[in-house]
């Protein structure tokens, strides 16, 4: 297959609500039936994932792809040999065992092999974030629903029960008018952040050039190949694109937030003195009408304002939903309730009505052998990233945007519809066709 023949047919330039569908045929139809897994970039993440699925009776991992050759050896190893290594993701796609592809690269390859996968009739799990991109984002769902595929984007915490729980609380309608919520993640990094290791060549085993794949070619360093997410062509806007996947999920999935009506954006690198190009601090503020959302990143302080415990420096993260009735703050593994007078009574919840999940991984598994898609399917998905990345787009910019959800762009500015879509690197072509 070339690499301008990855994509095909026609995608819907327009987006209305998408459904999660089921998908009775092509695939896997009994629950008995083993799964055949191929994993695409088996770094640190997509090694944790191979030991997550390693774990299940039911799979079999039959092909292993990475293009640093040090990796793919360490893969195969780890599957007792059991795993054919490749350097070429195509290869995977190609083979007939490969019933799923777990995809562990880093962001900037998210939308495109996702997409060839769908097309070659590969089930897909797709680490955070879904992509880069809205036109990416619009395309893996096109691409998921016209070849019937399966898929789950690689927010774990969702199947977490903290918050199944802080989901149940905000729909029981116990905290009154929401009108706001605030989400944040902070680190402090300041001043020498990642470092400012000297390029160099890349080491034996490296195809660099295929690494950077679709987004620029820039010269090897360490740092960018150890800690793409502080590197704008690979992943985006820093922490935005990196957290935003598991802070922002609970909000939309608490609310069933859709599309905002428009988003503003502040922020720059201000602290880091390193070699990293992505904002070290961000402020975005999405309106949705009735309800305002704002995202707060910093690499240069670690307070975590209502749920902040501790004096060490380290990751805090929160999503804080403020009501008429009282405030609720959460974070992966607990949450707080601050009520408003006496117009909220915290010692009584409402009960329990989400279904405990049986693992994200195993959710996805699930769906594959019943063609019933998991919680985080691509078109569940779609909305928070839209939201992350026209955050982005409003950093950018510099300046506010109004989005018509359905046209799909930004009303009456040019200059940030062009980043609605992704300029890839010859010879790979993005089209907004699946």
């Amino acid at each position: 297959m070339k690499r301008r023949e990855f994509l095909h047919g026609s995608l819907v330039l327009g987006l209305g609500v998408f459904a999660a569908q089921s998908f009775p045929q092509n695939g896997k139809s009994s629950p008995n039936e083993r799964i055949g897994l191929g994993f695409i970039g088996v770094g640190p993440r997509g090694m944790a994932l191979l030991h997550e699925f390693r774990r299940f009776p039911d799979v079999d991992i039959v092909a292993v792809c990475d293009v640093f050759q040090e990796r793919v050896d360490k893969a195969v190893a780890t599957t007792e040999g059991k795993a054919t290594g490749y350097k070429d993701f195509r290869r995977v796609l190609d083979r007939k065992d490969v019933d799923a592809v777990v995809i562990a690269t880093p962001p900037h390859w998210h939308a495109l092999i996702s997409i060839m996968a769908c097309q070659a009739g590969k089930d897909v799990y797709c680490e955070k974030p879904m992509c880069l991109t809205v036109a990416e984002a619009k395309a893996m769902v096109e691409a998921a629903e016209r070849y019937k595929r399966i898929t789950q984007i690689g927010t774990q915490i969702h199947a977490g029960q903290n918050f199944r729980r802080v989901v149940e609380i905000v729909r029981s309608g116990m905290l009154g008018k929401i009108t706001l919520v605030r989400t944040f993640v902070v680190e402090n990094l300041a001043p020498d952040g990642i470092g400012n290791p000297p390029y160099s060549a890349p080491p034996a085993g490296l195809d660099w050039d295929m690494w950077c794949g679709p987004a620029k070619l820039r010269p090897f360093n360490p740092a960018i190949f150890s800690k793409h997410y502080f590197f704008r062509d690979y992943a985006g806007c820093g922490l935005l694109h990196n957290m935003g996947p598991h802070v922002l999920d609970l909000a939309f999935w608490a609310l069933e937030l859709k599309a905002p009506k428009s988003v503003a954006a502040s922020g720059g690198k201000f602290a880091l003195q390193d070699i990293s190009d992505v904002p070290d601090t961000l402020e975005v503020v999405y309106d949705f009408g009735d309800l305002t959302l704002t995202w707060t990143h910093s690499e240069a302080f670690s307070f975590g304002f209502e749920l902040h415990e501790g004096t060490e420096i380290g990751r805090r993260l929160g999503i804080v939903f403020h009501g008429t009735n009282g405030t609720l703050a959460a974070n992966y593994f607990t949450f707080k309730l601050f009520p408003e007078g006496n117009r909220l009574d915290p010692t009584k919840l409402p009960e329990p009505s989400i279904p405990p999940s049986p693992g994200h991984t195993r959710e996805w598994l699930d769906g594959i052998k019943t063609r019933q898609q998991p919680l985080c399917h691509f078109s569940y998905h779609y909305w928070i990233q839209l939201a992350i990345s026209l955050g982005d787009i409003a950093f950018q910019v510099g300046r506010k945007i109004v989005w018509d959800n359905a046209k799909g762009q930004i009303v009456g500015d040019s200059e940030a519809n062009k980043l609605l879509t992704p300029t890839y690197r010859p010879p790979w072509v993005f089209t907004k066709q699946v």
